[in-house]
């Protein structure tokens, strides 16, 4: 019973088929093969326009470096307080782009709202010499918390952010997962809404080490090649990097498998609704669900074999928090997730 995270999960038999079919011969490094070539071939395709793609191995590092595309050491980055890339990157954003600032917004259910942003560009002013400079606004999809943004909510705010000068980041890290709920094709969901630049993530939807930044408007990709040499993101074999993309696009393997790790969150949501003693934190619109159990019966399922996270509950209300004797967790659905797994940890619970 495996909920800790997606990235707990191995790698998936089509995209393991994929590097086996490239580990022999031998192929130009760097990126310069034909296989590179055809990713990216790939990705103009499933976004219907021609974008530039480079692939790169973390999450971290795309979200880093695209961002550092955008902004400055002087800039600043409007995203969510709980946006991963101010949380959970060790400081990498700010690193990459020399000093640019991520700053933190309110806003409920995980998502920004214009009103926030508003707020946001109050507090740092275009033209201030004593402030960072607004560069760029960065949407999480799906956000920390699995709820989603809709493509209308996605486009307001994008025009929010071109219309104050700013560039727009998505953080994609579980884009198939927003993208299969939501029920709209990639291009709908980023360039077509407004978005400049997106981290497209593999890894967490069951590929072994796959990430690539997508830009929409190549304006801002001129220097991107260097960026991500400096990075130590350029890798010599790159060949297996892309060949991870081969097979998770073939046959629509990659919406598959969000349907299925969307499927059994699901299954999750419906088993723990359906007790008096637990509750739903944030509505589940992706993989993850967050729940609050109470203490004991969430002892109970970790000793039964149950892993997970324990969840501060940043970004409830009051009324919503867990009371004494509870605790919020972060169930997190993967490919590989089984049905068997769900129930034997919902009868844990029960």
């Amino acid at each position: 019973m495996y909920f800790a995270s997606d990235n707990w999960a191995g790698a998936s038999e089509p995209i393991m088929n994929a590097l086996m079919r490239h580990k022999d011969g031998y192929e130009p490094a760097y990126g310069d093969g034909p296989i590179c070539e055809s990713i990216e071939q790939r990705f103009q395709e499933i976004f219907e326009t021609d974008c530039s793609v480079f692939v790169v191995g973390t999450g971290t590092a795309a979200n880093a470096l695209a961002l550092s595309a955008l902004t400055g050491p002087a800039g600043t980055v409007f995203c969510h307080k709980e946006a991963h890339i101010r949380v959970d990157e060790c400081g990498a954003p700010e690193f990459l782009t020399s000093g640019a600032r991520m700053w933190g917004l309110e806003g409920r259910h995980g998502k920004l709202s214009r009103e926030a942003l508003q707020t946001g560009f109050q507090e740092v002013p275009h033209g201030v010499v004593h402030h960072g400079q607004p560069s760029a606004v960065s949407l999480t999809q799906a956000t920390e918390v699995g709820t989603l943004y809709s493509v209308e909510e996605i486009t307001q705010l994008s025009a929010q952010a071109k219309d104050n000068g700013l560039a727009v980041h998505m953080d994609g890290a579980r884009f198939a997962n927003a993208l299969v709920t939501l029920g709209v094709t990639p291009a709908e969901m980023t360039w077509k809404a407004g978005v400049d630049v997106l981290s497209f993530g593999a890894t967490k939807n069951g590929a072994w080490c796959a990430e690539a930044v997508v830009f929409f408007n190549k304006d801002y990709a001129k220097d991107f090649i260097y960026r991500r040499k400096r990075a130590g993101q350029l890798f010599s074999k790159m060949r297996f990097a892309a060949a991870q993309f081969e097979g998770y696009f073939e046959n629509d393997h990659w919406l598959d498998n969000a349907r299925h790790s969307n499927a059994m969150a699901a299954r999750l949501v419906k088993g723990l609704e359906a007790m008096d003693h637990t509750r739903i934190a944030w509505p589940t619109g992706s993989n993850e669900v967050f729940a609050i159990v109470p203490k004991q019966a969430a002892q109970k399922a970790t000793a039964a074999g149950a892993v997970f996270y324990d969840w501060p509950s940043f970004g409830l209300a009051p009324e919503e928090c867990p009371g004494e004797g509870e605790s919020l967790l972060r169930l997190v659905c993967s490919f590989s997730t089984t049905q068997a797994e769900v129930d034997q940890f919902l009868d844990c619970l029960k």
